[in-house]
């Protein structure tokens, strides 16, 4: 399940930032190692909630920093 999850969540975060899958990891940092700007943050989470068929938090999903603690966060609203 986790990796699933894991999975699909680098998939779209390389899908919204325009990166290679390769370059995303559980302790990648959004903004500082991926680059994400204020607006793809946001574009960020509407792209999970798509995925992933859930409503998330914006003020709690924007407190994500790193991709493992949005697989995390996002596996969390999944059960």
């Amino acid at each position: 399940m986790a990796g699933d999850v894991r999975e699909r969540v680098i998939k779209v975060v390389a899908e919204t930032l325009n990166l290679e899958a390769g370059q995303i990891h559980d302790e990648s940092k959004f903004v500082e190692d991926l680059g994400a700007e204020s607006m793809q943050s946001v574009e960020l989470i509407a792209a999970f909630e798509e995925e992933f068929d859930i409503e998330m938090d914006e003020e709690e999903a924007l407190d994500v920093k790193t991709v493992g603690k949005a697989v995390d966060f996002i596996a969390a609203h999944l059960d």
